[in-house]
């Protein structure tokens, strides 16, 4: 059967209950934005703690996407044909994420101890270190340089997409390619160095390696929870109910096996090397997050973000099951936000401490973004109409 035939056969704008979730999202999102500019003038703080958490959730979901974006460019195949929608409009927020990233220069002072004057003359090392990278106006400008880097590569890739919904497309998608396979090296070097400044650079005194590829993981996974989630509420509808097939889902679960374990691999790995070294500089990071009541949330990451999930990915029947695997992507998104906490929020407080606003704020930051994300895929078709791999996801063959 033809493109155009296959094409001509349906209707490729996505359904209506987009609409009411990006509505919904809406209202959610100003709601508490309300509620957090409350939380700023009473607590500016802990507001600007809680900002950078919920700045980090959503930022890691954007970037994430894009990186699979561009993963899908590099390596093919139909799973990611069927989703590259999603992937490019939760790619097109990252506007609004460099709009968001704004707050975050106006409470340095109040997140980074290498901005305290009084801190820094107490310290030999922080006094090199704030000489020689963290300052005001490298982090700023280093954060311009991400961002810009980020853009690029989302802004390519988007248009060359849109005009692959027009009949005159180009048939080779040459171009995707070779942007995605430097655009991934640009991903790992920009993302290392970004986790570096805004979170790593709250404990200026310790250091890990392998810190920016715990974010990278995160991110892959992050991203892709969300993704069979969106796939799950568009399966329910047409157009995406035909060509959302079995096969994709088990695909989606395989990959989330993977980014799961990829995750316990850096972060078991970083662990163990830290602590077998056992330097004084070194442990602290770990040691304030093994007392105080920390040591629970860490528990809990090591059951609830591998253990289980891993177990349950174990096994194909599961990972077919579209139910089972939304109820298991919501979760790891769950623990994705309490793995970001148990990051950042030890650096202010020596036991558990949780504040309103921890939840709050990311509920408004993700407000925004879902609109956003609902409205860019509302912009265009839930497939590229000529691409020449769309041909393969609208099959009959792969009905079956």
């Amino acid at each position: 059967m033809s493109r155009e035939a296959l094409i001509n056969k349906a209707d490729f704008a996505a359904p209506p209950v987009v609409d009411v979730i990006q509505k919904r999202s809406l209202i959610i999102g100003a709601a508490c934005a309300v509620l957090s500019a409350i939380g700023a003038f009473l607590q500016p703080d802990e507001f600007f703690r809680a900002y950078l958490l919920g700045f980090m959730a959503w930022l890691g979901v954007a970037l994430g996407s894009m990186a699979l974006l561009m993963l899908m460019h590099v390596t093919g195949g139909a799973w990611a044909q069927a989703v590259r929608r999603v992937f490019e409009a939760a790619s097109r927020t990252l506007p609004l994420m460099l709009l968001l990233f704004i707050p975050l220069p106006l409470g340095m002072k109040r997140l980074y101890v290498w901005l305290d004057p009084e801190q820094i003359t107490k310290s030999k090392h922080l006094q090199e270190v704030a000489k020689s990278y963290l300052n005001m106006g490298g982090f700023i400008s280093r954060a311009v340089v991400y961002f810009a880097i980020w853009l690029v590569l989302a802004y390519f890739l988007n248009r060359w997409s849109a005009e692959q919904d027009g009949s005159g497309a180009p048939r080779s998608n040459w171009r995707f390619r070779a942007v995605s396979g430097p655009g991934m090296i640009l991903y790992a070097f920009t993302i290392t160095f970004a986790s570096i400044d805004w979170i790593m650079s709250l404990d200026p005194s310790w250091i890990s390696t392998i810190y920016g590829l715990l974010f990278l993981a995160g991110q892959l996974l992050s991203a892709l929870c969300f993704t069979v989630v969106i796939a799950a509420i568009l399966s329910k509808y047409k157009p995406a109910s035909e060509f959302l097939k079995a096969d994709y889902i088990h695909d989606y679960g395989k990959l989330m096996l993977t980014f799961v374990m990829l995750w316990a691999y850096f972060s078991f790995s970083q662990w163990l090397i830290i602590w077998s070294g056992n330097l004084p500089d070194e442990i602290s990071w770990y040691m304030r997050r093994l007392h105080g009541g920390w040591q629970y949330f860490g528990l809990v990451l090591a059951l609830f973000h591998f253990s289980f999930p891993f177990l349950f990915l174990l096994s194909r029947q599961l990972k077919r099951r579209l139910t089972v695997l939304v109820w298991l992507a919501v979760w790891l998104m769950v623990m994705r936000f309490v793995d970001l906490y148990w990051i950042i929020e030890p650096n202010f407080h020596t036991s558990v401490h949780v504040n309103w606003m921890d939840i709050v704020v990311p509920v408004a930051i993700g407000g925004l973004w879902m609109y956003l994300f609902f409205r860019n895929l509302k912009d265009r078709p839930l497939l590229p109409l000529y691409d020449f791999n769309t041909q393969a996801v609208l099959e009959p063959a792969h009905n079956g």
